[in-house]
């Protein structure tokens, strides 16, 4: 595999010892599911990529991007399935 160079890290260590790697994120195209936006909240977070990289290559607004930022903080990672979103904001409301 062919890694081109960046300037940041390509691995970064989890909080539960798990590593996450470039090869890891998702594809630019993807179909979203929970699992796919943590991955990408998290390479965020811990320097993987940064977040202009992450808005241009996966065509998310600011506001999405907020969003799901928001709900891993506050629910993890359960908060991002899309079925789960009327149930985690009324949680919010109340």
């Amino acid at each position: 595999m062919f890694v081109k160079k960046t300037s940041g890290p390509r691995i970064v260590t989890l909080e539960d010892g798990s590593i996450l790697s470039v090869a890891d994120l998702p594809l630019a195209n993807t179909r979203w599911v929970a699992s796919r936006k943590q991955v990408v909240v998290q390479a965020v977070s811990h320097g993987l990529i940064s977040r202009d990289d992450a808005l241009r290559r996966y065509g998310l607004s600011d506001e999405e991007f907020d969003a799901w930022c928001a709900a891993v903080t506050r629910h993890g990672k359960a908060a991002l399935k899309v079925t789960a979103l009327q149930k985690y904001r009324q949680a919010q409301v109340e």
